[in-house]
């Protein structure tokens, strides 16, 4: 599958991959000078491969905020709320966000990957209550990440953008002259937008893509500074830090949790983990040594196998090395050094805080 954008990446020499059946750029120049770009500037990037789901009609609110660990009911209107969506079992149906814009009308953004798993799974629980439609064919989506984000953008609307407050969204705002729905939230631990754009999304998309591509300052970013970054900020990506047999209580998102007062699927096994500790939680690791650790690598306490990464990667912006692994709870809260078994080899590592990088406000 291919994005509206594609043409544009093909044009500008990005080096195209396969992620989840969708043809979409890994990078353009580097990794390295993209990520950098993005932390010191602004980076544009190609998310229209994401979900959109739509949930309306009476009950709305109500039916979805049945299936989200986080409160749903009590953000005003206009807010974007982030959340899991868990099975029975408390394991992860995915993360995704919701933008309230009545409580009849529900915008729901997902993973590329479980869009159309989260589909079905939304509509066999709720779609005989409301009307659940799958628009992600329908959507484009650029985000626009940097600290020079909003002055950048800025220059293409007439809309205040610097009015906007993190996790709320604005409809019918036009971006150098195209409709759009555009929202300030971020996955790279960075200030930013995401441009929603349906109608014409062939000819729209494109378009808007140049337009910003014009502006100093900012340079088109691919999946591969998108992981880096978000790595570096200690975001999840499903698949990985989160999934059918990682809760959002292992994964250490119980700020995203909410279980007073309200039932939603899963409640009963979130709230036995908060009460009773998870078997397994997600800890940070510095390695003290050169290597690189890699997802997958099995993490190790003397000679007991006691976990394994779930993301390894070089920061960029610490010129140094990070692990993200899960383990079992009782080596996680009893131990402050760990290895991580690379190609037979022991790479002694020191568990370290989270998130690895935080910017400046």
């Amino acid at each position: 599958m291919r994005t509206p954008l594609y043409n544009e990446h093909v044009a500008l020499n990005a080096k195209i991959v396969d992620f989840h059946g969708w043809e979409l750029p890994i990078q353009y120049t580097s990794i390295i000078s993209e990520h950098e770009a993005t932390r010191s500037s602004a980076g544009l990037f190609d998310v229209s491969h994401m979900g959109e789901i739509l949930v309306e009609g009476k009950g709305a609110l109500e039916a979805m905020d049945s299936l989200l660990t986080n409160d749903i009911t009590r953000p005003l209107a206009g807010k974007a709320i982030y959340s899991p969506m868990c099975y029975d079992n408390g394991g992860t149906v995915d993360d995704l966000i919701v933008y309230k814009i009545s409580d009849e009308k529900l915008f729901v953004v997902v993973n590329a990957s479980n869009a159309d798993k989260d589909y079905e799974w939304i509509s066999s629980h709720i779609g005989s209550r409301v009307c659940v439609t799958n628009l992600s064919s329908q959507y484009a989506q650029l985000a626009l990440q940097g600290p020079k984000a909003t002055e950048i953008l800025s220059s293409l609307t007439d809309y205040d953008l610097s009015a906007m407050k993190p996790f709320t969204f604005a409809e019918n705002v036009k971006i150098a002259g195209v409709d759009a729905f555009i929202s300030r939230t971020g996955y790279t631990g960075e200030d930013g937008f995401e441009i929603y754009i349906t109608g014409n999304i062939e000819e729209n998309a494109p378009y808007v893509w140049r337009r910003i591509l014009e502006k100093d300052g900012v340079v088109p970013v691919g999946l591969g500074a998108r992981d880096t970054l978000r790595f570096e900020s200690c975001l999840p990506l499903y698949g990985q830090e989160l999934s059918a047999d990682i809760s959002p209580v292992m994964a250490g998102l119980t700020r995203f949790i909410n279980i007073n007062g309200r039932e939603f699927i899963g409640k009963d096994a979130i709230a036995d983990q908060l009460e009773n500790s998870p078997a397994k939680k997600l800890i940070a690791l510095e390695p003290v040594m050169k290597g690189i650790p890699r997802e997958g690598c099995e993490v190790i306490v003397g000679d007991t196998v006691v976990g394994y990464v779930t993301s390894g990667s070089v920061c960029p912006t610490l010129q140094g090395m990070r692990a993200l692994a899960l383990v079992d709870s009782r080596y996680a809260d009893e131990n402050e050094e760990f290895s991580i078994i690379i190609r037979g080899k022991a790479l002694v590592c020191k568990k370290t805080q989270m998130p690895f990088y935080k910017r400046k406000k």
